[in-house]
């Protein structure tokens, strides 16, 4: 199967991409550390990939946040359970290993480092000093793998309950339900999980009080999930005073990654929806984006055009549902019912096209499920009409309201140095006066084809800035779906790619090669959201 899936893509130009090899960040690292410091691992990314000592990952990374176009976001961090590859192609030796995602935005480039570790000895140093939101990240990381993060300032579960034993992303951990044993509710279970219930201010990384007085403590949330998530904050109060105060995420790990060990490729699709219950289509495209890529397929532009416009519907429905119940949690009450309205109809015509509403699982790696049903043009225009109007009595009813600006303006301010720093990406970065949008920077799925502006705020991010560069957004939206709805290619839906279509009937009729190339790998193929693939010669 591996050699029949390289063969079939060798002489494809997404295939043997090089490029990010000869990235200028690898010449000034060798530079610094010597030519033989690091280990280069060849992607189909784009992104330089570099392996780096445990003992220099800290001096690494200060010098790449020093450079004269530094690298000033940690976007991602985690772990990897590496036990069973099998393919390593002069790689470092690692049972596991830690990825570091940093972004340059000066640069418009990525790099990411990858520390190699074995099973005896699972500890890295934290990387808090060198960027703040590295934090939650490497409480994820340690609570996942069991990776020790040394140093870190208050290393404690982020995701599962405090009495939850085991690392649930090591390979060796049960993928389901039917793996575990039986449960069973012993009477020592209950006094444990009775006993986890019990605050404790110093598990929280809290004071208990001082030498004469004991602070109180006051719990605010966790809210309704239905629209902003379970989020919990712990209070910590000096009379009246609010002193200190700790978040707390709830039960948020959904096992996405785990499912994914027990899917194919195409099945694992219907899954991307619910990483974010919003986002529909927007979460089904930089998987199957990494996916393609990976398999050096490109898809028609009629794919591309039907993709893009998916995606904006989804997110003007995101978007709606932001704007709607901040003017709520601000005092008014009636713009979320206008907004619902609004939503309905951009439901209804994403269930006309993909029979589906809010998780339509439509994209398919080399296109999408089916064509454009008659009538979608009609659908969409009448929103088109529709929604502009709307917009303009959102702005003129409530978010130009000297009573909602008195509330929102000058709250939760940050500049941009805060939101580089904390790894704030989307509107939350923008607002800061940073124009960085990935469908402008680097385009895909054909976005380089589209003509609209990229909104951006005057240099601090409040709360204020950040919903009115929403309602900007959406209007950008709107024009990028017009040209969608005047622009649509005529053409296939679908790739003409043996992973992923099964050949035309008059071709299998010719030639028996046609259906053996299909048949053999009908189960291979190959994110600011982002997918990461890690293929090791299988089909899952």
């Amino acid at each position: 199967m591996v050699n029949n899936m390289t063969d079939l893509t060798a002489q494809d130009a997404a295939w043997s991409t090089r490029d990010h090899l000869d990235d200028p960040v690898i010449g000034e690292l060798r530079n610094r550390f010597g030519p033989d410091a690091f280990t280069v691992q060849a992607t189909r990314t784009g992104v330089p990939v570099v392996w780096v000592k445990r003992e220099q990952l800290l001096e690494v990374g200060d010098f790449l946040k020093k450079l004269p176009k530094p690298y000033v976001m940690l976007f991602d961090l985690h772990g990897m359970d590496e036990r069973l590859r099998t393919h390593r192609d002069g790689l470092p030796a690692a049972d596991f290993s830690v990825f570091y995602h940093l972004i340059s935005i000066e640069r418009n480039r990525d790099i990411m480092l990858k520390v190699a570790l074995s099973e005896n000895d699972l500890r890295v140093p934290t990387f808090t000093k060198l960027f703040p939101n590295a934090n939650w990240y490497e409480r994820e990381t340690w609570e996942m793998f069991g990776i020790d993060i040394e140093g870190h300032p208050h290393l404690t579960r982020i995701m599962m309950p405090q009495t939850w034993e085991g690392h649930p992303l090591r390979k060796d951990y049960p993928a389901r339900a039917t793996e575990f044993d039986p449960f069973e509710l012993t009477k020592a279970k209950q006094d444990l999980e009775m006993e986890a219930l019990t605050f404790k201010p110093e598990d929280w990384g809290m004071k208990r009080g001082t030498d004469n007085e004991d602070f109180m403590f006051l719990n605010l949330g966790p809210n309704h999930p239905s629209a902003h998530g379970a989020f919990r904050i712990i209070l910590q109060l000096d009379g009246e005073e609010i002193v200190d105060c700790v978040p707390d995420i709830g039960y948020h790990h959904r096992g996405a990654e785990k499912m994914g060990e027990r899917q194919s490729w195409h099945s694992y699709i219907p899954y991307t929806d619910r990483i974010e219950y919003l986002g529909g289509c927007v979460n089904e495209m930089p998987y199957v984006l990494a996916v393609e890529k990976l398999a050096g397929i490109t898809v028609p532009d009629r794919v591309n055009v039907i993709r893009v416009m998916l995606s904006e519907l989804f997110r003007i429905n995101s978007h709606l549902l932001y704007i709607s119940t901040f003017i709520q949690d601000v005092g008014a009450m009636t713009p979320v019912f206008f907004a619902f309205t609004d939503r309905q109809k951009i439901y209804d015509l994403v269930e006309a096209i993909t029979g589906f509403r809010m998780h339509p699982a439509w994209f398919r790696i080399g296109g999408v499920a089916h064509d454009l049903p008659r009538g979608w043009d009609r659908l969409l225009r009448e929103f088109l009409e529709w929604m502009p109007k709307r917009l303009d009595s959102y702005e003129k009813a409530a978010l130009r309201n000297t009573i909602l600006k008195g509330r929102s303006q000058g709250v939760a301010a940050y500049g941009a140095k805060e939101a580089l720093e904390w790894g704030t990406t989307g509107a939350g970065l923008r607002a800061t006066g940073i124009d960085f949008d990935v469908r402008k920077w680097r385009p895909y799925s054909g976005y380089e084809n589209f003509d609209f502006e990229v909104p951006v705020g005057g240099g601090v991010s409040d709360c204020y800035t950040r919903v009115m560069l929403k309602v900007e957004e959406l209007r950008q939206s709107l024009r990028i779906l017009q040209q969608c709805l005047d622009n649509m290619p005529e053409g296939p839906f679908k790739a003409d790619h043996p992973l992923t279509t099964p050949p035309p009937k008059e071709r299998t009729l010719q030639h028996i090669e046609t259906l053996i190339t299909h048949f053999l790998q009908v189960s291979w193929g190959p994110g600011d959201a982002g997918a990461g693939v890690l293929p090791d010669g299988g089909s899952d």
